[in-house]
């Protein structure tokens, strides 16, 4: 017995570690398709040159990298999943069109290494699956306008969850960097005066834009805040990006081209503001920005409200006449790595992404993929579980063979007993001696066990010939009683264990469960993204540490409260037996009755 159950342990505990080890192959079973996409941001990608925090990246699906079949209307059953498997990352559906086969997504990465790739999974095939697309979150709180001109109409929606909607009208046009952008055709767009757009003297900002210029005149403003007398201007004269704080200008720098798309940025911070085009640094002024507090222009220029004579020194530009995709304002001054990579890897011929072939579900179940979304702490808990499992189990089974081997066996005693009924008592003692006694009764019965004590004592005392005194009936009773009670604690043994796993096992399992959900909503906090998408998982990995722990205690209960009614119902039956055999040993034997001294006795 102990052999098997070292064997079950062993085999448990292998496969444990199987389980434990085995590579995460996908992430719910509802969704049917998944499609690896490979971000490689190394010197063999996009050459980015270090590493990237947070970033939200762009996804272009068309035809060529996508058959956009299996998906839900709209795109609401798209999913992007981390490199670890199962966290859900957060993303917004910018242009989905499966009639065209176009879509464009921003996916927020939490982490983009410049040195080696990773790989994200996007899931689709799930009808029923609700749309979860959200920008408010794909975009971290630094970022307190962004506008993709992705509308029909002509109104420009911030993004982010400042909400800070542009004022003005601009025609859409299709076609842009990134789907739709803004024709400008001489009206400048209001981005409000609001908190989260204001400006601290010499403090951190980043405006960037894609532009596309369709005529390359004089001074023309991309980007322009005027207030008090201050001036803060990002334009281009003819065709030369360049950035102006009240007097200082920049540094001309090589033209851009009309009818082509650039990537023009500026970060500010405290003694510099730099321009970048093309995600790389062009030229840099050794100043910081003075306060803005009001309202910004996108596409033009005004006069400021101060003093007349201030405003005068610093004329007006003239309006940006082209199309423009992609503003984001910012309150940090974004790194130099950060406006490379979206300058790099949002235009058409990015170098970061790379699509994997499409991928179908092998049918797990619903169990499986909770079993793959444990961690291991959960893991280590099962374990226990499953160790306690088998201890109890084989238990039950070693105990549930003996008692059944042993009721039989008493079972057959009786009947012979019940033969020699009105016999001398040693009769059963003449069928051992001629081999006809079955080795059943002999090798497992109680009953026997105490007939053969209570003969044993009866020929010590030599009763066949003298008779049996009341108080050597009694010691003969006692040595019975012993062995009944030598008997229960012998069923009884290891009944303990049973009784600790049906009360221990629910707490070890809720133990697990409890650091499961800390883990969980802890982990999911750190990533910034507590929806149903990305708890749901390790929760029901957590809950399975309660359920596993139900599932050991349930069938110990049971096993244990039949084992126990089996050996209180052997121990009564030699508890019986002891009454009855020494009534008739008192009637047999006792010296007071007349007929004692001539019962002869048996060889």
């Amino acid at each position: 017995m102990q052999r098997l159950l070292a064997l079950l342990l062993f085999c448990l505990s292998m496969s444990t570690l199987g389980v434990a080890h085995a590579e995460t192959a996908w992430w719910q079973a509802d969704w049917k398709y998944r499609k690896p996409i490979t971000l490689d941001a190394s010197p063999n990608g996009a050459a980015l040159g270090g590493n990237l925090g947070r970033t939200p990246v762009l996804i272009r699906l068309h035809t060529g990298n996508f058959a956009f079949d299996g998906v839900a209307e709209g795109g609401n059953d798209l999913r992007f999943i981390g490199a670890d498997g199962h966290t859900v990352l957060n993303h917004q559906v910018e242009q989905y069109d499966a009639a065209l086969g176009m879509a464009l997504i921003w996916v927020d990465v939490p982490t983009l290494s410049g040195t080696a790739a990773q790989t994200i999974w996007m899931y689709y095939g799930n009808a029923g699956a609700p749309a979860a697309a959200n920008g408010q979150r794909v975009f971290d709180p630094d970022y307190s306008a962004v506008y993709h001109f992705a509308d029909s109409g002509t109104e420009a929606r911030d993004t982010t969850a400042y909400v800070n909607t542009l004022a003005g009208e601009f025609t859409p046009a299709d076609g842009a960097i990134i789907g739709r952008g803004a024709q400008l055709a001489g009206a400048p767009l209001h981005l409000p005066g609001a908190p989260s757009l204001a400006v601290a003297a010499n403090g951190a900002m980043t405006v960037s834009a894609w532009i596309k210029p369709d005529q390359l005149g004089p001074e023309q403003a991309i980007y322009a805040r005027r207030e008090g007398g201050n001036v803060f201007l990002v334009g281009l004269d003819n065709g030369v990006p360049y950035v102006r704080v009240n007097d200082q200008r920049s540094q001309p720098i090589p033209a851009l081209v009309a009818g082509q798309w650039a990537h023009v940025a500026v970060t500010s911070t405290e003694n510099a503001v730099i321009l970048y085009v093309g995600g790389r640094e062009a030229v840099r002024l050794a100043t910081g920005l003075p306060a803005f507090t009001g309202e910004a222009l996108l596409g033009g220029d005004a006069l400021a409200t101060g003093a007349a004579g201030e405003a005068a020194a610093l004329p007006a530009a003239q309006p940006f006449l082209g199309v423009i995709d992609e503003v984001r304002v910012s309150k940090v001054a974004r790194p130099a790595t950060a406006l490379l990579a979206d300058a790099t890897a949002q235009g058409a011929e990015s170098r970061l992404i790379a699509f994997g072939e499409d991928e179908q579900s092998a049918g797990v179940s619903h169990f499986g993929f909770i079993l793959k979304a444990m961690p291991v702490d959960a893991w280590v808990v099962v374990i226990v579980l499953g160790l306690m499992l088998l201890l109890s189990w084989a238990i039950m089974i070693a105990k549930s063979r003996y008692f059944g081997t042993v009721a039989k066996a008493n079972e057959a005693f009786t009947v012979q007993y019940k033969k020699v009924t009105g016999a001398p008592v040693a009769s059963l003692r003449e069928l051992e001696r001629t081999g006809t006694l079955a080795p059943q009764i002999r090798d497992n019965s109680t009953l026997w066990r105490l007939y053969r004590i209570a003969m044993d004592e009866m020929d010590g005392r030599g009763s066949h010939h003298h008779g049996l005194t009341a108080a050597a009936i009694t010691s003969i009773r006692a040595s019975m009683d012993a062995e009944v009670t030598r008997e229960t604690e012998r069923m009884s043994k290891r009944m303990n264990w049973l009784s600790t796993t049906i009360e221990g096992a629910p707490y070890i399992g809720l133990f697990g469960t409890v650091i499961g959900i800390m883990l969980v909503f802890a982990v999911a906090a750190m990533a910034g993204a507590v929806d149903i998408n990305s708890v749901a998982p390790g929760m029901a990995a957590a809950l399975l540490c309660t359920a596993a722990g139900l599932g050991v205690a349930i069938p110990a209960l049971f096993g244990y409260n039949w084992l126990a009614s089996r050996a209180e119902a052997i121990a009564a039956d030699m508890s019986v037996f002891v009454d009855e055999f020494t009534a008739r040993l008192a009637e047999e034997f006792d010296r007071t009755a007349p007929a004692a001294a001539a019962r002869p006795a048996l060889a």
